[in-house]
């Protein structure tokens, strides 16, 4: 099973955030620089919220405000749904599912470790798919399929 903490460890822990002042097109702006759909809104150390493509698509641009006078935190999410280093990759995409989000910040304790995509999640879990399949095709004792049977993420 892969734990959040390995992800994190493997892809790195850069965190793209904006401050709750900035402007919403200074927000857009980044997610373009940075090739994120989302930004952690961080007031100093603290999260404050998250703003998504989702934000400025469903809160500015089809209720005809300007991204320009509109501050992020007018249209951040502020309860942000997050997760700690040591969950699971299934648990994080049956969570992200069921609230229908698309971005997890991983956290430890107020301290933001890194953030989770939907599409990092579903090309790891996809990868271990195909090695247990692997694994199971080359099996030439029982035991071989067990060890393919630990490697399944629950």
């Amino acid at each position: 099973m892969v734990l959040l903490g390995q992800l994190l460890d493997s892809k790195g822990h850069a965190v793209h955030a904006i401050a709750p002042g900035a402007s919403v097109i200074d927000a857009i702006r980044s997610m373009a620089q940075n090739h994120v759909g989302a930004l952690l809104v961080m007031d100093g150390t603290q999260l404050a919220g998250i703003v998504s493509e989702r934000d400025y698509t469903r809160k500015i641009a089809l209720q005809g405000r300007n991204s320009r006078d509109t501050r992020v935190e007018e249209i951040m999410t502020r309860s942000v749904v997050t997760v700690g280093a040591k969950t699971g990759t299934r648990a994080c995409m049956a969570l992200m599912s069921e609230k229908r989000i698309r971005h997890l910040p991983v956290v430890d304790g107020d301290t933001v470790l890194g953030v989770v995509g939907e599409s990092e999640l579903g090309s790891l879990v996809a990868s271990q798919r195909h090695n247990v399949a692997l694994q199971i095709a080359e099996a030439t004792a029982v035991a071989d399929l067990k060890a393919a049977a630990e490697c399944v993420d629950h």
